[in-house]
């Protein structure tokens, strides 16, 4: 089974039950054996997203306490690659997390990207290879 790198919207989504993607969220949950790997980036991304609901940032920490999802990225020693992509998308826009999920991307041969980031259709791993990526059909 392929790793699964969580981008920020799904998680939002699991977590709020008014997004429009919350039950396509907890289809791709239910499917995904655990562990979900992410980057910092995402964590904070989405802690700020649903701090205003019930339990919210709490909730995205206690997932990665409970190693549901597991923080498995060194932006520090990767600064430099991170750097580059963001120059290089600077127009789709890239976002840091973006970038970091294109780096773990690269990093983990069959992986892909539980996103609901369309940018991921225009990313490209080592400059030109499509990202594997598990998204919403409407998008």
């Amino acid at each position: 089974m392929a790793r699964v790198l969580l981008d920020t919207g799904p998680l939002v989504a699991f977590l709020n039950r008014r997004d429009r993607y919350h039950e396509w969220a907890q289809a791709q949950w239910a499917e995904i054996e655990p562990l979900l790997l992410t980057c910092e980036a995402v964590v904070t991304e989405a802690c700020f997203l649903v701090r205003n609901l019930p339990g919210g940032s709490t909730t995205v920490v206690d997932l990665v306490t409970r190693g549901v999802v597991r923080i498995d990225y060194d932006l520090q020693g990767d600064s430099a690659a991170i750097g580059k992509l963001l120059s290089r998308y600077s127009n789709v826009p890239m976002s840091l997390a973006d970038a970091c999920l294109v780096r773990m991307a690269e990093q983990l041969v069959g992986s892909r990207v539980l996103t609901l980031d369309r940018g991921f259709r225009l990313f490209r791993m080592h400059g030109r290879r499509v990202i594997p990526t598990a998204m919403p059909p409407d998008l």
